[in-house]
């Protein structure tokens, strides 16, 4: 059994360091208040016992709570007392600094919590780490300067978790949708040099790379790009090359039109693998200023196309990028395995689901992509069009904001829809499950703490938009001067897309399933159960518009991908209200709306559920089905494709894509316990259980990780259950 310490690191459980810490506080109290070395022996065997029913890692808290409450039980009042003196001077010397320990274990690789709070860092790496430094540094003085007392007491209680404290200090926001287009079409600048228009395929694919990593840098959150906005690019390089090849052709005395198109369509094809293979390399390859690759989604809609060309080159620049991504990355041993970015999205269409659609073979290798790489995930334009009406009336589909982030209509003051160049300010979870925990099955109760958390949410939201509010254009040139987001003069404020619904803020929540079940022993798939989930997400919606209407901040609903936090939430509710069967029985917590992953349920009836709550959810959300390996069954992956496009907004589908380095396994590594109950990796074949010689990526929260999970998140992936 592990305990997990103050500062992060995690240790072997040591029951003789409890039975040192009651001796030490019996010798500081009168002969007549002691209690006998049997008695704290007993205490600190009855504490282990109590951590090993856990079935996880316990914290030093924890474990202090336990010694308090077992000699109070004794009566042993006094020695209660100078024990819990003793705690709280030991913790006015540890708030004196709350950043040193951590740091330390940190640069030693010893905090498990920083560890894997994300399963796409690499926290051994210098970068990660100078990023984990600084972000320590930003979160101290967030909760001892930046927010009030109560928030930070809320998010430390779990309770509610204020996300990306860590970058709260500096006047940063969370996710983008790059206005690509007009970087490219109208030139923009990076690292004060000025980047024209390209004039050619490539060189917009490598403008684009750089473009990628700078606004990663500049924001904590995801961001992605449309190649549609990369397809202009095409006609270019083929008037370039026609006119080249024509040339070529002619001083051999060759003037044949049909030979000279020929040539120039295969060197453009060749191009535009070359294009697309510089914007796959880049992305995997490059390292951001926080450690890790950018958080990018490459969106693929061919109803975004101006012109019936500019939508066949759109085809053959999906078509490539699916063939490559099918193909995937080479590991350090030179093998063929599955990358965590760019994701991909996929647009379902009138042009490319039916089999006789003209676009419908771009479906099929999408499919063939799918079952392989994880990639892409599916947007149903038919019901997207229906869920995402603005005041005009009219319907829109666009791409989200990294996994799932997405914005609410909008008009500017043209009339005009507008989502490339938007942002989103920042993101405030609130946990249901506490919440339902708290009410004890009265739903009076219920509503009346609803209530208060969402005031507290609201609070919390405020100060995430005051942060940013009188950030000048100068602090991030690439997204507020020079086209990414907007075109700002130096030193102009942001203020004015903070406003108005330019911009969305999100009020996260977590653990539907637990949070209805635990109110009224009712799953969401049972009609009751449905039926309460859905009245508790209207009554979400409900405060988001008021609080929209009464200050101009257009707050969004957004289902909340866990990582880290799944953990940490398990974890709050266990210590405060102790193991409830069905709702506090397992190390982690169900993402947003989903159905629990253990769960016995079909695909259709799974994701047809799961529309009805992503409705609900405008600022954010996406479903998916766990299936086998589907690579010899593709015509299954074309009807839950099919099934998405009729009936929910935005999917996927997540299957296996591992290997072993020691052995060659290519297949699914699996999850077993060590001997002190810890959840490891392990090859089925050769048993390895090295991470640093194995590849595994799982899709966790919308999007692929591949440096592995903490307990509570590992345990989830660890309990999923088939739908097909």
């Amino acid at each position: 059994m592990k305990l997990i310490k103050r500062n992060g690191s995690e240790v072997t459980f040591d029951r003789e360091k409890i039975v040192a810490a009651i001796a030490k506080a019996n010798e500081a109290v009168d002969e007549d208040d002691r209690i006998t070395p049997e008695k704290i022996a007993e205490i600190a065997l009855g504490v282990e016992n109590k951590c090993l029913k856990l079935k996880r890692a316990v914290t030093v808290e924890e474990v202090q709570d336990m010694v308090e409450r077992a000699l109070m039980e004794l009566c042993a009042y006094t020695l209660a007392k100078a024990y819990i003196t003793y705690r709280y001077k030991r913790a006015l010397i540890r708030r004196s600094n709350t950043t040193d320990e951590k740091i330390l274990s940190l640069i030693e690789c010893n905090n498990e919590e920083v560890k894997q709070e994300n399963s796409n860092k690499n926290p051994t790496v210098n970068s990660v780490q100078r990023d984990y430094m600084a972000g320590e540094v930003s979160r101290d003085i967030t909760n001892r300067l930046l927010l009030p007392e109560d928030i930070v007491r809320a998010h430390n209680e779990g309770l509610i978790h204020f996300h990306d404290a860590d970058y709260f200090a500096q006047h940063m926001h969370n996710c983008d949708l790059v206005n690509l287009e007009d970087m490219l079409q109208n030139g923009t600048v990076i690292s004060g040099t000025m980047i024209e228009k390209p004039h050619s395929f490539s060189t917009a694919c490598n403008i684009a790379t750089q473009i990628i990593a700078q606004v990663a840098s500049n924001q904590y959150g995801g961001q992605s790009i449309s190649l549609t906005h990369l397809a202009p690019f095409v006609q270019i390089s083929r008037e370039k090359i026609l006119m080249k090849v024509t040339e070529e052709l002619a001083d051999v005395g060759v003037c044949d039109p049909e030979a000279i198109k020929r040539i120039a369509e295969k060197r453009l094809r060749e191009e535009i693998q070359k294009g697309i293979q510089c914007i796959q390399y880049q992305v995997v390859t490059l390292l951001t200023t926080n450690g890790q690759a950018p958080f990018i989604t490459i969106f693929m809609y061919l109803g975004e196309a101006k012109n019936e060309q500019e939508r066949a080159d759109l085809a053959l620049i999906i078509e490539e990028t699916l063939l490559q991504r099918y193909q995937g990355v080479k590991n350090e041993e030179g093998v063929w395995i599955t990358p965590a970015f760019p994701k991909l999205i996929y647009v379902l269409e009138e042009q490319n689901i039916h089999p006789d659609s003209p676009y419908y073979y771009l479906t099929k290798l999408a499919a063939k992509c799918t079952a392989k790489r994880m990639v892409p995930d599916y947007i149903s334009e038919k019901i997207m069009l229906q869920n995402k009406v603005d005041k005009n009336g009219e319907g829109h589909c666009y791409t989200c904001m990294g996994c799932r982030s997405f914005l609410t209509p909008y008009v500017d003051e043209d009339g005009k829809p507008k989502y490339y160049g938007r942002f989103n300010q920042g993101v405030v979870t609130v946990n249901l499950v506490d919440i339902g925990l708290s009410a004890g099955g009265d739903m009076d109760k219920f509503w009346k703490v609803f209530d208060e958390r969402m005031e507290l949410c609201h609070r919390a939201l405020q100060a995430r938009h005051e942060r940013l509010e009188g950030t000048l254009s100068d602090a991030a040139p690439i997204l507020w001067q020079y086209g990414a987001l907007t075109r700002l003069k130096k030193g102009e404020p942001i203020d004015k897309y903070l406003h108005g619904g330019y911009s969305t803020i999100s009020l996260g929540y977590a653990g539907l399933w637990e949070c209805v079940y635990s109110l009224i022993q009712k799953k969401l798939t049972e009609p009751e159960g449905e039926a309460l989930g859905l009245e508790i997400m209207r009554k979400l919606n409900e405060y988001t518009a008021k609080w929209k209407a009464a200050e101009g901040i257009d707050h969004s609903l957004y289902g909340t991908p866990l990582e880290s936090t799944t953990y940490k939430f398990a974890k709050c509710l266990q210590t405060r209200f102790g193991i409830v069967p069905g709702v506090t029985d397992r190390n982690y917590i169900t993402n947003s709306y989903h159905i629990h992953v253990t769960e016995p349920i079909d695909a259709f009836e799974k994701l047809a559920l799961e529309a009805k709550f992503q409705a609900l959810s405008p600022g954010g959300a996406i479903s998916y089905i766990e299936v086998p390996d589907m690579q010899n069954n593709l015509d299954a992956v074309l009807g839950v494709m099919r099934f998405i496009y009729d009936n929910i907004m935005y999917a996927e589908l997540n299957t296996k894509s591992d290997y072993c380095q020691i052995c060659g396994f290519d297949g699914e590594i699996q999850i077993e316990r060590d001997p002190d109950g810890k959840l490891i990796w392990e090859c089925p074949v050769c048993h390895n259980r090295d991470q640093s010689k194995m590849n595994v990526a799982r899709r966790t929260c919308g999007y692929i990780g591949t440096q592995y999970w903490n307990q509570g998140r590992t345990a989830e992936i660890h309990d999923r259950v088939l739908h097909l």
